[in-house]
């Protein structure tokens, strides 16, 4: 008979490895430089025959295999082979972290406590991203924690004209129900916008097949409202119900069929989830489903807006196209982002929701990315 020490010490190594098992496994490996620092890459796979490699520079996802209905796998997201793409001007920000706030600012300039702080601008007047060096374009400190991928990045007071030393944090866990769950943290020591979030280029066809199968993503958004922007896709503080207009995604709607009536050549808009929102609650944001492969994607956040955009800046048929992985070229309307957000440029719109992150509080975002199939 076993002794009760023995039985207690194979419970404990039959646990673990259940543990193991359940929670899938992550591997890392170096991924090259930036200005001497060390970037790596990091593999996570679950038991549902998934897998995401994501890199510590601009904490960027850079692939996502993930089978169809048949099991074939394929990458479902753009991006590069090495790190001399992410680090090249052909990057529309393919699967990264951006802050310290994600989409534009307008004229630059903002005002908070009473004090006016202007940031870089990196398109035409406006500030895009976290401006010309922002949180996409940094190395951030990583580590593995158990299933989970955990990086870090300390932005000092002034970075990019912004107020305050802000520490920031995103997780990542893929787990074994195909949800690639991303959390996003930041506190600040000074009064400071923060609006993170990620920029994964989707096309669940596969990377390689552009537009032709784009077209036939089947979209359905919970959006009610959006706001709607100038010439400079910066917000006018209009928010308009989607009802009666080429907005309205609310039910499902075959890409191919409005993409071309959408103003601006192509979805770069942010979409509003219902009101009350309640940022204590992750929340369905968007389903999108690519019919002949059965690959889904379901989208869930706490955040209150989501940007739909359809690559509508990466370059035409006839030009040579951004070179990304395994040669393949990317043009226009190659690929999906839908990006949680706060609502773009919500420091200068009092009827946007708040994006000030003051001493002592913490922003905490939540983005669930849960891929499947419908047979």
């Amino acid at each position: 008979m076993l002794s009760l020490i023995t039985f207690v010490v194979l419970l404990s190594l039959l646990w673990t490895s259940m543990a193991t098992t359940m929670q899938g496994s992550v591997t890392t490996t170096t991924w090259g430089s930036v200005n001497g620092q060390e970037v790596k890459k990091f593999t996570l796979k679950n038991q549902a025959g998934q897998e995401v490699d994501v890199i510590s520079y601009g904490a960027t996802i850079t692939s996502i295999r993930t089978p169809d209905k048949e099991g074939n796998v394929a990458d479902v997201v753009l991006g590069f082979d090495d790190i001399k793409g992410y680090l090249s001007s052909n990057n529309p920000y393919f699967g990264a972290t951006v802050g310290r706030v994600a989409n534009r600012i307008g004229k630059a300039s903002f005002v908070v406590d009473g004090q006016r702080y202007n940031v870089s601008k990196n398109i035409g007047e406006n500030s895009l991203h976290g401006g010309t060096r922002g949180w996409s374009m940094k190395v951030w400190n990583a580590t593995v924690e158990g299933n989970s991928v955990v990086m870090t990045l300390i932005s000092p007071d002034g970075d990019e004209g912004y107020p305050g030393e802000v520490k920031a944090k995103v997780i990542f866990q893929l787990c074994d129900n195909g949800e690639l769950r991303i959390e996003m943290q930041a506190t600040s020591k000074k009064a400071t916008p923060i609006n993170l979030t990620n920029h994964s280029y989707f096309n669940l066809a596969g990377h390689t097949t552009n537009a032709t199968e784009l077209y036939k993503h089947v979209f359905t958004m919970n959006a009610d409202r959006w706001t709607v922007t100038d010439a400079e896709s910066i917000p006018t503080g209009e928010l308009r119900p989607v009802k009666d207009s080429i907005m309205d995604l609310r039910n499902s709607t075959v890409l191919g069929d409005v993409i071309n009536e959408v103003p601006g050549g192509g979805y770069d808009y942010n979409f509003c989830l219902p009101e009350p929102h309640d940022h204590k609650k992750v929340s369905f944001v968007a389903k999108v489903l690519h019919p002949s492969s059965g690959r889904l994607l379901e989208v869930h956040s706490n955040q209150p807006g989501v940007q739909l955009y359809t690559s509508n800046f990466l370059p035409e048929k006839n030009d040579t196209g951004v070179l990304g992985k395994l040669s393949a070229s990317y043009f226009k309307h190659a690929a999906f982002c839908l990006e949680t957000q706060n609502y773009p440029d919500a420091v200068n719109h009092e009827n946007f929701p708040n994006s000030i992150l003051r001493p002592g509080d913490t922003y905490n975002h939540t983005v669930i990315y849960k891929f499947g199939v419908e047979i």
